[in-house]
């Protein structure tokens, strides 16, 4: 019997497609499932950066601009980092232009909110910008911002939704105090919450009552177990210490160390918040009493390593590299938590000396990206503080469990 390989072809190619099919964004799903019709005749500005693809990674703004056949882009929005994410952290950015007609607005530059004028004339705004699932990466409070801004004057927001790269689930660490709400953490959810920007969209609007219309074009194909890598989806780095779809786990597990500026988390070097030294520690004492906490789905390595600049620049700094062995139950922020108390208990000495230099700006910061100024105190009272660090606030988390179980769309 002959054989048709063309057929075989065919059917071993189909197949292929199946079990690798990827997880079909809200940008990719907008056209095509006929959420177009929400912008049939309307004035839209986009909010989006680098991160802001499709699937084939062809550009948001280059999709809504190429189909603009009964509606006008009429403004663009830029977050922190840029339209183009080359920015660094906290930099300002300038308004500026996308060809002849259409304006680019900084939401981090004069204003972090849309301002009046430039949201006049628009109809709706579209939001499409990669998130990382951490309560202080600033994008999702641009959102917020947007959302409320928005409602002001009838705009609807459309929420393109994205994956949350940490993924669905891990839900840990601190809620917000009202004290403490800033733009590094403007709700009240936990460091990592566990949802979508969709998600939170949502929620924002109905706990904090702010009225807007939000429509949220769903993903297909996400399942909250997922990681970013499991999407099978092309990651785009979020911002210039953000180049591995891994990295937000690991900005979740040192991120708020290094605020305190006592050790080098990587930020300088070639793992930015994968790795945590200094000159004075001793790698394999540290590396072992982290192992002996037991703390779910990770190891700690001793590791050796010289910035090329920031905290340390040039000096040998000795301490851990930070290894996930299972992410579905790891807990960065408990992983966070264990790393300061440790570092408070090991060498007593050396943290206090950085934290009674601290400045006020930098002790307000760490404050605020916790969303609560009771980690510094116990970090500055407790002898052994890595466990009082991470069972604070245990039991909110829990009620919050039950409030986030009413915006989950997936």
């Amino acid at each position: 019997m002959m054989i048709n390989f063309k057929f075989v072809l065919i059917w071993f190619l189909s197949f292929t497609f199946v079990i690798n099919a990827t997880v079909e964004l809200g940008v990719d799903r907008f056209f095509k499932d006929g959420f177009n019709e929400l912008i049939r005749n309307k004035k839209i500005g986009i909010v989006t950066n680098q991160t802001g693809v499709d699937s084939n990674l062809k550009s948001t703004i280059n999709i809504f601009i190429d189909n603009a056949t009964n509606y006008k882009v009429q403004a663009l929005f830029a977050p922190e980092h840029g339209l183009d994410g080359k920015e660094y952290a906290g930099e300002k950015i300038k308004n500026t232009n996308w060809g002849k007609d259409i304006h680019v607005y900084s939401l981090h530059g004069e204003t972090r909110r849309p301002t009046k004028e430039m949201l006049d004339g628009l109809d709706v705004i579209i939001y499409d910008i990669q998130d990382i699932g951490c309560r202080s990466y600033t994008y999702c409070t641009t959102l917020f911002y947007v959302i409320e801004e928005a409602a002001k004057y009838n705009i609807t927001v459309i929420v393109l939704d994205r994956p949350n790269p940490i993924n669905g689930i891990i839900v840990d660490g601190p809620m917000i105090q009202e004290l403490f709400r800033s733009y590094v953490g403007y709700i009240n959810v936990p460091y990592c919450h566990g949802m979508t920007i969709g998600e939170l969209a949502i929620l924002f609007n109905k706990e904090y009552k702010i009225g807007c219309n939000i429509k949220v074009v769903q993903m297909h194909g996400w399942d909250r177990k997922m990681s970013f890598k499991e999407t099978k989806l092309n990651w785009i780095p979020t911002s210039p210490q953000m180049p591995e779809s891994d990295t937000p786990y690991f900005y979740a597990s040192t991120g708020i160390l290094g605020e305190l500026g006592i050790v080098n988390i990587g930020v300088g070097y070639t793992l930015p918040f994968k790795v945590v030294g200094a000159p004075w520690i001793d790698a394999d004492l540290f590396a072992k009493n982290l192992n002996q906490q037991k703390l779910p789905g990770v190891l700690f390595v001793p590791f050796h390593y010289r910035p090329f600049y920031g905290s340390y620049k040039e000096k040998t700094c000795h301490g851990v590299l930070i290894k996930i062995t299972d992410e579905h139950v790891y807990k960065p922020l408990t992983v966070q938590y264990c790393l300061i108390g440790i570092l408070k208990t090991l060498y007593k000495k050396e943290v206090l000396s950085k934290l009674t230099i601290l400045s006020q700006s930098k002790r307000d910061m760490f404050n605020k990206v916790n969303g609560n100024d009771v980690i510094f105190k116990y970090l500055i009272n407790e002898q052994y503080p890595s466990w009082k660090l991470i069972e604070f606030q245990k039991n909110d988390r829990q009620n919050f469990l039950k409030i986030r179980e009413k915006y989950l769309l997936y």
